[in-house]
């Protein structure tokens, strides 16, 4: 019996600090000396294509397509790929620069109950 009431003492004292805590509450103290710290903290917002497929892709064919266009024979076919491989670090580079620019990045508050 004394065991099932201990457990539940400490059941309550685990859900008590698993609380969520706002801007609100920041400096609220507690009887066991705790408090509530909050901070911002910069986080991504989730994108559409966070790996950068699409810049790469598009970015891929346009070099292998200009590329194609410079010298003859396997020159031609060296130039060719050359051409989507630096296509595909531009075109990667430059999504990554209109996501960034674009704000998929946000700073939220987090609180948490800290001890003292």
């Amino acid at each position: 019996m004394l065991a099932a009431i201990g457990a539940l003492a400490l059941a309550g004292t685990t859900l008590a600090h698993a609380q969520n805590y706002g801007p609100e509450d920041e400096g609220r103290r507690f009887n066991d000396g705790s408090r509530v710290v909050c901070e911002d903290v910069e986080v991504r917002r989730s994108t559409s294509d966070p790996n950068r497929v699409g810049g790469t892709a598009a970015g891929a064919v346009i070099g292998g397509l200009v590329g194609n266009q410079i010298g003859s024979g396997n020159g031609r076919k060296l130039a060719t790929v050359g051409g989507a491989v630096a296509g595909g670090a531009i075109g990667r580079n430059v999504q990554g620069n209109r996501q960034e620019a674009s704000g998929d990045r946000v700073i939220e508050t987090r609180c948490q109950r800290v001890q003292r």
